[in-house]
C-alpha cells in the first residue's frame, strides 16, 4: 500500500526505540522507502546498524557527517518525505520542536519538511501528565502536527499508566491513514454499515447470518485512508476497528436501524454493506419459543428494511449505495432492488462461488447503476473497496 512512498522515521532516546525497528520492517514490507534519523541518545538504546540492515539505507545521526554523497542531508530527506513519524518521541524533543530549536539532524529535518509530521510520545506517566508537556503538545497540534496518543500499560520504570508508545501495528495504521492514499475524499462524510445482526430467541440462542463484516470494514479503511470522515456501524464481528474510523457497535436489527437513522441525515455517502437479519422473534404466549410435541415453534416478524427507508428519505445530493447477494439472476434481481429502493448504486455479488461472498478474503462485484452495469474482476476485498469508492466518486 505504500509503494512509491518515502517514510522518514525519527528515533529519540527512549527504551521504546526497539519497537521502531519492527515498524521499519513493516514499512519495508509495505514497499515503502524508509529512512531513519536517530538522535545521539537514541543510539544508546538501539544500534544504527539495525535500522540500516532493515531499510537498506544509511541511518543518519550527525548533521555534519561527511560520509555520504554530497547533499544537504536534512533538506534532501525533508523533500523526499511523504510522511515523517517520530517514534518514540521524548518530552525533550517535543519541547525543542515546540520552541523552534533545531540543534541536530532530526529537529532540522522536521523544520525543513512540508510533509505531514506525526509524533508518538513515549515517557513516564508523570512526565506525560506534566502541564508544560501538554501545553507543548497543544501548541504543536495547533501548528498541524499529528499527535498519536500513548497507550496505557506497564512502563519501563515499573509504573502503570499513560505514556507507553503504541505497538508498531498501531503506528503503521496511522502511517497508512495519512500517507497511503490520495486524499480525494477529503471533506466528505461517509456512513458504512458492516457485519451481521443477531436476534435473540432466548438467553442462549439467536438468529443471525454468515456475514463476517470484511467487505464493510475494507470500505471503511479505504474511505478513511482517502481522507473521508467515516462512521462505521458494525454488527458483531471479529475485526479490529481501523484508526481514524468512528465505530459504533450494534447487535439487533432495530439497533442498526435506529443508529443508521440517527447518523444518516448528515452524510454525503451511505454504504449499506451489512447483512441485517430479515426476521426477528416476537412474543408468543409471553415466550419467544414454545415447545409443541418436543419441537420448537418460533413466532417471527419481518424487520425494518433499512435500505428502503434510506431510499425514501434520501437527502438532497446524498449518494446511497446498497449491497445485493444473489444465487441466481444476479443483475436482474439487483437492478429490480435498485429501482424499488430508490438508491444510486447496487454492488451485487453471487454467493454461489466459494471465492466470493461471506467470510472469504476475495470478492467479485458487479456495479449496477441506473444507466450502466460494470463487472469488476475477482480481487481482494481491499482492492474491491478501492474500485467501489472510485466509482462512487464519479457519481458525486
Amino acid at each position: 500500500m505504500l509503494k512509491g512512498k518515502t517514510i522518514v522515521l525519527g528515533v529519540t532516546g527512549s527504551i521504546a526505540a526497539y519497537k521502531t525497528a519492527n515498524l521499519a520492517s513493516m514499512l519495508v514490507k509495505q514497499h515503502a522507502e524508509v529512512h531513519v534519523i536517530m538522535t545521539r541518545n537514541a543510539t544508546q538504546f538501539i544500534s544504527p546498524l539495525t535500522f540500516e540492515t532493515l531499510t537498506g539505507n544509511k541511518c543518519v545521526i550527525d548533521t555534519f557527517d561527511r560520509n555520504f554523497d554530497f547533499e544537504v542531508k536534512h533538506v534532501s530527506l525533508a523533500k523526499k518525505a511523504d510522511l515523517m513519524l517520530i517514534a518514540p518521541c521524548t518530552a525533550n524533543v517535543i519541547g525543542k520542536i515546540a520552541a523552534g530549536i533545531c540543534d541536530d539532524m532530526l529537529t532540522t529535518t522536521v523544520f525543513a519538511t512540508k510533509a505531514p509530521v506525526l509524533l508518538s510520545p513515549a515517557m513516564n506517566t508523570a512526565m506525560w501528565e506534566n502541564p508544560i508537556l501538554q501545553d507543548n503538545l497543544k501548541k504543536l497540534s495547533a501548528y498541524g502536527y499529528g499527535i498519536i496518543q500513548p497507550a496505557t500499560g506497564r512502563l519501563a520504570c515499573g509504573d502503570i499508566g499513560n505514556g507507553k508508545m503504541p505497538e508498531p501495528e498501531v503506528l503503521l495504521q496511522h502511517i497508512l491513514l495519512h500517507a497511503a492514499k490520495e486524499k480525494d475524499w477529503a471533506g466528505k462524510k461517509v456512513l458504512i454499515t458492516a457485519g451481521p445482526t443477531q436476534e435473540a430467541i432466548d438467553p442462549v440462542r439467536y438468529i443471525t447470518n454468515h456475514s463476517s463484516g470484511k467487505m464493510g470494514y475494507a470500505l471503511a479503511r479505504a474511505a478513511a485512508s482517502h481522507g473521508a470522515e467515516v462512521t462505521l456501524i458494525s454488527g458483531p464481528v471479529h475485526i479490529e476497528p481501523f484508526i481514524g474510523v468512528r465505530t459504533v457497535a450494534v447487535t439487533r436489527a432495530q439497533e442498526m436501524f435506529e443508529t443508521v437513522k440517527q447518523y444518516s441525515q448528515e452524510q454525503d455517502v451511505i454504504i449499506m454493506c451489512s447483512a441485517v437479519a430479515d426476521y426477528t422473534p416476537v412474543e408468543y404466549s409471553n415466550q419467544k419459543v414454545k415447545k409443541q410435541d418436543g419441537a420448537l415453534s418460533l413466532a417471527l416478524s419481518r424487520t425494518q428494511d433499512i435500505l428502503q427507508y434510506l431510499g425514501e428519505h434520501k437527502q438532497n445530493g446524498q449518494i446511497l449505495v446498497g449491497f445485493s447477494m444473489e444465487t441466481e439472476n444476479l443483475v436482474e434481481n439487483s437492478r429490480r432492488k435498485l429501482m424499488q429502493k430508490h438508491i444510486d448504486l447496487i454492488c451485487a455479488n453471487s454467493i454461489a462461488d466459494q471465492k466470493t461472498g461471506f467470510a472469504v478474503d476475495t470478492n467479485q462485484v458487479t456495479l449496477i447503476a441506473p444507466e450502466e452495469t460494470v463487472e469488476l474482476p475477482l480481487c481482494s476485498k481491499e482492492e474491491t473497496a478501492e474500485r467501489i469508492l472510485n466509482y462512487i466518486l464519479k457519481l458525486s
